[in-house]
């Protein structure tokens, strides 16, 4: 039969970082952005504390981190309820195809009718080769997004 490897999904802990960084440095060069260390430093900080919106779960197969999603957690107009903006979904290289993005969203979707979100979103590109996994979610939407950099 087919081995089943196991997929965990937990919060964010501080002695996650040695594992975390390589990932993040992987996802931040996959989009051509090179964060300037304080950038980075902060968002890990931020990630890690109670008292910020922006907060991180990991997947690990076999005891190590293999993947993650950054969200922020943010009110809305629409809703009284918070809505969970998903910034950041990275799975390594050498993993991906076997449920570790899957297992991120479906955990972020568990979590959030536990504590009573009303909508997970996300942003992606047009040819981003995940929007296979995406698209068992739901269709993408008709919206543009513009950007002004200040």
């Amino acid at each position: 039969g087919q081995e089943q490897m196991t997929l965990t999904v937990r919060p964010l802990r501080a002695e996650d970082y040695p594992q975390w960084r390589p990932l993040w440095d992987g996802y931040t060069h996959f989009y051509e952005c090179y964060l300037d260390e304080s950038v980075t430093a902060a968002t890990w900080d931020r990630a890690l504390a109670d008292s910020s919106p922006l907060f991180c779960r990991v997947v690990e197969k076999d005891g190590n981190v293999i993947g993650f999603a950054m969200c922020v957690l943010h009110e809305g107009t629409w809703s009284t309820a918070p809505v969970c903006y998903l910034e950041d979904l990275f799975v390594d290289a050498a993993e991906r195809g076997a449920g570790a993005g899957k297992a991120l969203i479906d955990a972020l979707i568990d979590e959030g009718k536990r504590e009573g979100w009303s909508k997970l979103y996300w942003v992606t590109r047009m040819n981003n080769p995940a929007r296979k996994l995406y698209d068992y979610y739901g269709e993408a939407d008709d919206y543009v997004r513009y950007r002004i950099s200040l």
